[in-house]
């Protein structure tokens, strides 16, 4: 991902989801006000959703960063269909990712045009800093 130039002064805007049958919301729900205490605005979909319901709020809510958790295993299939839902719609805005990932997954992850990918354990201070980097690039390349 490449940024195109960085926003200035503005608060950013974050959705925050899990998408397909993984109902464990702990973590998300965690990260959501970590981020608003931070002073972002969360757009929180909470669990359950579907790929094309992430890209069309994210389009309507015009969010700065999409932040998906996701423990199910099925994280390089839903990178796959989210950017190619995001590049349908000509959304180029950073996805983080959190979740049970393994390491080399999450290198391909990255390589397939995710941002950042977090696990267990990571520092709440780590994840916010990193969707303020996010949040601060106007567009990113959705390869």
């Amino acid at each position: 991902m490449q940024p195109a130039r960085l926003r200035e002064g503005h608060r950013p805007k974050v959705l925050v989801s899990k998408v397909g049958l993984d109902g464990h919301d702990r973590g998300l729900k965690v990260v959501s006000k970590a981020l608003t205490e931070e002073g972002m605005e969360v757009v929180y979909l909470g669990v359950h959703q579907t790929v094309n319901k992430v890209v069309a709020t994210a389009v309507q809510e015009d969010v700065d960063v999409i932040a998906i958790s996701i423990l199910s295993g099925s994280h390089l299939e839903l990178a796959s269909d989210l950017l190619r839902a995001m590049k349908e719609a000509g959304f180029q805005r950073p996805v983080i990712f959190g979740g049970v990932i393994p390491d080399k997954d999450a290198e391909e992850l990255k390589r397939m045009g995710i941002m950042a990918v977090y696990g267990p354990g990571t520092p709440l201070k780590k994840v916010v800093q990193a969707v303020r980097e996010a949040a601060s690039l106007e567009k990113v390349e959705v390869p």
